[in-house]
């Protein structure tokens, strides 16, 4: 956790990256000062983060996988899962040109090397998984032939063929330990309604609580959290050229939901948060109070019932009533 105020190398390498990244930033140095607080800001605000100015574990994962462009290495599906903005362009090419590589969330998994086996067939290449000089040259000749995201398509369509029902999905729901009063009525609000919740208050991180919902198995996935900035939010998973259909749709109604009893509700945001990114399943995090709002805390805590009842109503609409539609503002 690199913030204002620290020295020394480590502050030097975050400078050079991100003067690296971001033209407008002056020449590198070992001081976290207030120009360097601003510049991660930016960087942030850029890739879709938490706008706080820390230097943390996302916003360093973020700015290394700045680095690499498509081409700098070879792409395969690897244990450790490849992590990159190349990745992500890899996927945007192949889910516009037919070949569904699921979310273009940068990490290269399963369905990605499947879709990259598929092109590799069609366009008479050795189907071995591997995106290497070869592989891109043969997309390079058919990029003319790219259009939209095959992936949004079909996420679209599933909304609309066959949305999800509360009853009988599982739901896995994570919130910090302040929190937790509100997360276990909305547990216990959403298993009265059929849902199998699985509940984690430990405060863990992103990565590790993901992990966990992924072999959970869940369906759908909600985070309860604070944010660093004043006012509710909803957020989805948005990336440059992608956003998860089912995530704005739960965004959206959550929105509506705690909007009839907070007068402090922001339009749905898409971000890249690692609970967003790194979950395979229909996603959202509510922000519900800014850090430093003691009001907001103490409102939040004395309404508690009636936020446990708007949350559970927003979900079980946004999982049963999906309407797919532009959100007010994709990326703010």
């Amino acid at each position: 956790m690199l913030r204002r105020g620290d020295r020394g190398n480590a502050v030097r390498d975050l400078s050079t990256r991100l003067g690296l990244r971001l033209r407008s930033h002056p020449a590198a140095h070992d001081v976290f000062d207030e120009t360097l607080e601003t510049a991660v800001r930016a960087f942030q605000q850029q890739r879709g983060l938490r706008v706080d100015g820390i230097c943390g574990p996302e916003t360093w994962g973020a700015l290394i996988e700045s680095g690499f462009l498509l081409g700098d290495r070879l792409l395969y599906l690897s244990g450790d899962m490849l992590r990159g903005d190349d990745v992500a362009e890899l996927q945007r090419r192949l889910n516009a040109l037919g070949f569904d590589a699921g979310r273009e969330d940068g990490i290269l998994g399963p369905e990605t090397e499947s879709a990259l086996r598929q092109f590799q067939r069609n366009a008479g290449a050795t189907a071995d998984g591997v995106c290497g000089p070869a592989t891109l040259a043969a997309m390079a000749r058919v990029s003319g032939l790219a259009a939209g995201s095959v992936a949004s398509v079909r996420e679209r369509e599933d909304l609309r063929r066959s949305p999800l029902r509360l009853d009988g999905l599982r739901v896995f729901l994570v919130a910090e330990p302040a929190m937790g009063a509100l997360a276990h009525a909305v547990a216990r609000a959403m298993g009265n309604l059929g849902g199998v919740v699985g509940l984690d208050t430990s405060g863990d991180d992103a990565s590790v609580l993901t992990a966990e919902a992924n072999r959970f198995r869940a369906g759908a996935f909600v985070a309860l959290t604070n944010s660093g900035e004043p006012g509710v939010r909803c957020a989805y998973f948005a990336s440059r050229s992608f956003r998860s259909e089912g995530g704005l749709c739960l965004a959206l109604r959550l929105t509506e939901s705690l909007r009839s009893i907070r007068d402090d509700v922001d339009e749905p945001v898409g971000r890249t948060y690692r609970f967003l990114r790194e979950t395979r399943m229909t996603a959202v995090v509510c922000e519900l109070v800014g850090r430093d709002q003691a009001d907001a805390r103490a409102m939040l805590t004395a309404g508690l019932p009636d936020v446990a009842r708007a949350l559970v109503e927003g979900f079980r609409r946004g999982l049963e009533e999906p309407r797919v539609e532009e959100p007010p503002d994709r990326r703010s």
